[in-house]
């Protein structure tokens, strides 16, 4: 079955007659089927490359792998291997790697012997530290509606509906997928208890009951793998239809024998899984499973209520930079040189010997004790072997570490890591000076952050207003996001200052609200 997309052209149509224009964004069956059968798997394979560099998952060799690489893997001597393996050489891993078999495929090379494999994941650490800076600390949301009561009250209804979505745990997911694949998408979803409120509008509603349906507001955060979204032709900005295609698990078992395993080569899960596909526009929303229609409905709200967030702004596309695109390069050569150095240690940790003229040697054993005797005149024994001082190898090694530090902005000093180098640090004005790139980096994403959750209040607002349940004008809705100083404070520092602020004439409830208090008065 085809895609049956009457109900979006149909409004298309509709609100371009209510603003007296053609309607020219209608949505096409075969463009969406060709988002959906070849967009998404290229997506797939470009997006899902950079969350494997971060998260660097370890894959069990007993499994299947696609193109079996466990041949290799054991005679490495290791039960497992790693994501990042991807980008290391055939000579060291012995499996050639193809964009086509996956992170985790692979075809052996000829007699090359897996060697010893070092992975040190400098991209984790560095993502994590980043968004330890943005969001370490709770942010503060202030209301700039103007009058009092309507502030407070704005403020605890959004409160309450970003803790009922995780509070500061979903501020970090949000970061954590922004700094992987340069852009996070936030679907806002109403509950049940909101549409039957809209059917059923009840007046004079109390202010618990409203914090009450508030918390039915569900955020939903989209990883950029699912994510296909239909831009404006003359406006890459602006946003007509927002497609998700995904595979989802279901509770039963499937009769084929494992849709999963023949995917992606991840092991025998036999778990059945349907395609879902989702589409929705500022009039109406559909749900697809395995292309056969199994929902679909209006859009009461008038917006398309989808809020798009770029990790880093980046002019004329979609998506934003992301973290982890610019270290891979990087990484890969870390890890190369890291694996070249271990398999030297291996091959030189040890004292080796050459016999000559020795019958049978290799048959006895060199130990103590052991004695060896022949009549050859020019019989020998020759050691060699043993570590030796390679300082091209490790001054290689912390370029490529500086490489990274000045690729991502984000320095061992960030995660804690002194050196003796690092000098005198008492001043807060010399620790901001060495973190200069890390707190000019996490500045750029206060901005593109703080505004997408203003415009997740703005659309959770004007949903609540909709439905009847806390009525409020566009002027009540414009919010203020305060993000706390990520580096270690000095208590006196903070009160001088929120004191000056003070009788400069600054809100009392703004110099409260940085403070890191909630009650105000």
């Amino acid at each position: 079955m085809s895609f049956e997309l009457s109900i979006f052209n149909e409004g298309q149509r509709e609100e371009a007659e209510e603003r007296g224009q053609d309607a020219r964004d209608t949505l096409e069956a075969e463009y969406l089927g060709w988002l959906v059968e070849e967009k998404w798997p290229q997506i797939q394979v470009q997006f899902g490359k950079l969350w494997e560099y971060y998260a660097n998952p370890i894959v069990d060799l007993h499994k299947s792998v696609g193109h079996t690489v466990e041949a290799k893997g054991c005679e490495g001597g290791k039960c497992y291997i790693q994501a990042q393996e991807y980008g290391l050489p055939a000579r060291i891993t012995g499996v050639a790697r193809c964009a086509e078999a996956g992170v985790f495929g692979g075809r052996p090379v000829g007699d090359i012997r897996r060697k010893e494999v070092v992975i040190e994941n400098d991209i984790a650490w560095r993502v994590n530290a980043a968004v330890d800076f943005l969001f370490g600390k709770p942010i503060s949301i202030v209301s700039r509606a103007p009058g009092g009561e309507t502030k407070t009250e704005i403020e605890g209804i959004l409160n309450k509906v970003f803790a009922a979505n995780g509070g500061v745990g979903f501020f970090q997911d949000m970061a954590v997928l922004g700094a992987v694949y340069g852009f996070v998408d936030c679907m806002v979803r109403p509950g049940r208890e909101i549409y039957e409120h809209i059917s059923n509008p009840t007046s004079d509603l109390s202010y618990e009951v409203v914090l009450q349906l508030a918390r039915a507001i569900g955020l939903e955060l989209i990883e950029a793998p699912r994510a296909l979204p239909i831009l404006d032709e003359n406006d890459y900005r602006r946003m007509i239809y927002y497609v998700q295609h995904f595979q989802q698990g279901k509770n039963k078992i499937a009769g084929n024998g494992g849709i999963l395993w023949r995917l992606f080569g991840r092991g025998g899960d036999k778990r059945q899984v349907v395609n879902v596909t989702e589409i929705t526009s500022a009039w109406a929303w559909q749900r697809y499973e395995d292309k056969e229609l199994v929902a679909e409905g209006g859009n009461p709200w008038g917006f398309l209520p989808v809020v798009h967030i770029q990790n880093v702004a980046q002019p004329f596309y979609y998506e934003g930079q992301s973290d982890v695109e610019p270290l891979v390069p990087i990484q890969d050569e870390l890890n190369t040189r890291l694996s070249d150095r271990a398999n030297r240690i291996t091959m030189q940790s040890f004292k080796m010997y050459l016999g000559k003229g020795i019958e049978q040697f290799a048959e006895k054993p060199v130990s103590p004790g052991v004695m060896w005797c022949t009549d050859n005149a020019d019989a020998s024994i020759e050691e060699f072997g043993g570590d030796q001082e390679n300082p091209s190898e490790g001054l290689h090694i912390l370029e490529m570490r500086e490489a990274m530090d000045k690729i991502s902005g984000v320095t061992p000093l960030v995660a804690g890591v002194i050196r003796s180098k690092l000098g005198n640090l008492t001043s807060a004005v010399a620790l901001r000076l060495t973190m200069m790139g890390t707190l000019s980096k996490t500045e750029r994403k206060r901005f593109t952050y703080g505004e997408g959750i203003k415009r997740i209040a703005r659309m959770v607002l004007e949903i609540l207003d909709k439905a009847n349940i806390y009525k409020t004008s566009e002027r009540d809705r414009d919010v203020e996001i305060i993000f706390p100083d990520p580096l270690p404070e000095n208590e006196m520092e903070k009160l001088n200052e929120a004191k000056a602020k003070k009788e400069l004439g600054v809100p009392v409830e703004r110099v409260l609200k940085e403070l890191g208090y909630e009650t105000v008065v």
